[in-house]
């Protein structure tokens, strides 16, 4: 099968994470620096609403919301379309870099919070079906990249227990953990006991990881007291947690806030990592 007109000429890089790549709704490939090569995310989140409103968010237009209702057969259809290119087609190699050409994941991520959609525990099964007739099962995982903060509903618990089910992981979002640090970074009501409390339920129903956006603002990196609250969060939770994605800025924010914003440099990143490690235990995966 060849890819022809349908996806964007484009090579893809990891600083390009369009979600149209592929001309698609729902389905979009990008190239993960975290994750080592070719992720295929699912975009519930149409419409670029997310209840959060986090200041280094690429998403463009962003508006504060849920998704629209979800076309679960379009999706699947989508997704099987996609990954049949992806495997028997010509997409990684006219669309991918030689060294990137590994499809690592199908994740659950795109222009908002995944969680949010009614749909998201029937959409985790479709995606299941599909990675089963594509032979994937149990090859690659499944994903979601998560804010965590909608872990109280029922319907959320049940897709991520469906995705540790199929050995899947969850990547959940803690950029800051004080009040100020949360509110500020993520533009919500800061409550760590609420994140830590999310936490724990998301450790117990799948894998999980802690994923960290770390950066300078007004040209000033997080101060102690913001590293202290961190570590305090994450501790008690050390024996739960999988390990930590600490990552600096790679793209460009399209939020109001841009400008403030800056990359951290990388031995104030590593020496942020073997902070929390001594302080928490738990291993820290860095990408600057």
């Amino acid at each position: 099968m060849s890819s022809g007109g349908l996806y964007n000429a484009a090579m893809l890089t990891i600083k390009d994470h369009r979600r149209d790549s592929a001309g698609l709704r729902y389905v979009y490939p990008v190239v993960s620096r975290r994750a080592g090569g070719v992720s295929v995310g699912i975009n519930l989140n149409v419409n670029n609403a997310c209840n959060w409103a986090c200041l280094y968010c690429q998403v463009e237009n962003l508006t504060r919301g849920g998704p629209p209702a979800i076309d679960l057969d379009l999706l699947e259809q989508e997704l099987a379309g996609f990954l049949d290119d992806a495997l028997h087609g010509d997409f990684m190699q006219c669309h991918v870099a030689e060294s990137e050409r590994q499809l690592v994941d199908i994740a659950f991520s795109g222009n908002g919070e995944p969680t949010s959609a009614d749909e998201f525990p029937d959409a985790v099964r479709r995606v299941q079906r599909v990675l089963e007739q594509c032979g994937l099962a149990g090859k690659i995982p499944l994903r979601l990249i998560s804010n965590g903060s909608l872990l109280h509903r029922p319907r959320v618990q049940e897709g991520i227990r469906l995705i540790g089910e199929m050995q899947g992981e969850i990547w959940f979002k803690i950029d800051r953990a004080s009040a100020t640090g949360i509110a500020e970074v993520n533009q919500v009501p800061g409550d760590a006991k609420r994140v830590q409390r999310n936490l724990q339920i998301c450790c117990g129903l799948a894998s999980t990881w802690v994923q960290t956006c770390w950066f300078t603002i007004d040209g000033k990196a997080p101060d102690a007291a913001e590293r202290d609250a961190y570590c305090a969060l994450l501790a008690p939770l050390a024996s739960e947690i999988a390990g930590i994605h600490l990552y600096g800025l790679a793209r460009p924010s399209m939020q109001p806030a841009a400008p403030r914003l800056s990359r951290i440099a990388d031995n104030d990143l590593n020496d942020f990592a073997q902070e929390v490690e001594k302080k928490t235990g738990i291993r820290v995966l860095v990408s600057p």
